[in-house]
């Protein structure tokens, strides 16, 4: 399967699963989900059944030992005296996660946008007529739209780039019952019962966000993804605002984050750098586009942050951007270099690695902005 754009921008390493130090422990006269037959017994039966897909995957050990903690920690729940409720919400949440990424793994290769807006604005109102048209451009640049699936800014989202271009994240709700109709039926359609495993397919399969205004839902999905970038869980994307011309609805937001947020120093003035507020459709589209010029894509390598290039930097723009952003560096300088040993993915392309602070990712958006300002390198 062709490599996804986006990855995981901070892995799981093999020295970071399964610690749990603060559960109460376990009762020495139960059958134990980790003993050593137990463990062996699950290993044969995750080789059996995985054999095809592990044969010649070099990461197969670690694969391997991932799939046997998900099942023993499945074995534990019983003994731990879980009852009926959170079985089964712990149950639905697995498969609907699981769910959720063999539909999207269809489609690794095309960049997708995360729309997020009311479920109530009318077909008339101009903020639904800004979602077709700046959804509609998207799919013109060959991105593929993630939605709700229900009416409003969600329906909106679909009819700009059609059915064949959509993804539909549907939420079970007792007032919003059916999928509009340009979704409904469509295998790209997911069905979640729980708001916390949509909201990580939202982020997690996105290149970029998208938000129209909204109500407490909206408002949510907003702060949740300045969260995540802001703290660096999850990798830079941009973050667009968008309504009618002349609407005041980001303004207002915008105001109350700097004159509450910022002026208390609950936030720090390069986070205003995390949202971009477009002036139309047209204007979105073009900053997520360009978001994309030169840069690719970001991970962590130890402390190293990795950020992928499409193209190769100048020696000048290298030094150019240390001493402009030497803020984020722990140690050592910025440089240009191939893949990394344990890295398996985007092998063919440059990069741009620093010992990162782990802090100010604010200032790494800015990075980013100028790293798509710089022209490629000759040759």
């Amino acid at each position: 399967m062709t490599d996804r754009n986006r990855v995981e921008l901070d892995p799981t390493t093999r020295g970071e699963i399964g610690e749990e130090i603060a559960a109460p422990p376990e009762r020495v006269d139960q059958r134990r989900a980790d003993d050593t037959d137990v463990q062996e017994t699950l290993e044969v039966l995750i080789r059996e059944i995985g054999d095809e897909q592990l044969d010649g995957d070099k990461d197969a050990e670690f694969k391997v030992r991932l799939a046997r903690d998900l099942l023993t920690a499945g074995l534990k729940l019983i003994p731990d005296g879980r009852d009926t409720g959170e079985l089964k919400l712990m149950t639905a949440a697995v498969k609907e996660l699981r769910y959720a990424y063999r539909v999207f793994a269809q489609y690794p290769d095309p960049y997708k946008v995360t729309i997020f807006g009311s479920a109530r604005t009318p077909e008339d109102h101009p903020d639904y007529q800004a979602a077709v048209e700046f959804s509609r451009m998207m799919a013109e640049a060959g991105w593929m739209v993630i939605t709700g699936a229900g009416d409003g800014i969600m329906k909106a989202g679909h009819v700009g780039p059609g059915r064949e271009a959509s993804f539909g994240v549907s939420i079970r709700l007792p007032f919003e019952t059916t999928a509009n109709e340009v979704i409904a039926g469509d295998e790209k359609l997911i069905n979640f019962r729980y708001f916390f495993t949509r909201k990580l397919m939202f982020l997690s399969q996105a290149e970029a966000v998208a938000l129209f205004p909204g109500g407490f839902g909206t408002l949510d999905e907003a702060f949740e993804t300045l969260t995540l970038v802001q703290t660096g869980k999850a990798s830079m994307m941009p973050i667009v605002l968008i309504e009618k011309p002349g609407g005041t609805y980001w303004n207002r937001f915008d105001a109350f984050i700097k004159e509450e947020l910022l002026a208390l120093g609950m936030i720090n003035p390069e986070d205003l750098g995390l949202y971009y507020i477009a002036a139309d459709a047209d204007d979105a589209a073009k900053h997520v586009i360009r978001f994309y010029r030169n840069y690719h894509s970001s991970r962590y390598v130890r402390n190293d942050l990795v950020i992928r290039l499409k193209h190769p930097l100048r020696e000048a723009d290298v030094d150019r951007l240390n001493d402009e952003f030497g803020v984020l560096v722990k140690s050592g300088r910025m440089t240009q270099r191939g893949p990394y040993e344990v890295e398996d993915d985007h092998l063919d392309l440059p990069r741009l690695v620093f010992t990162h602070t782990r802090y100010k990712f604010g200032i790494v958006r800015k990075l980013i902005d100028a790293i798509n300002d710089c022209e490629p390198a000759e040759g």
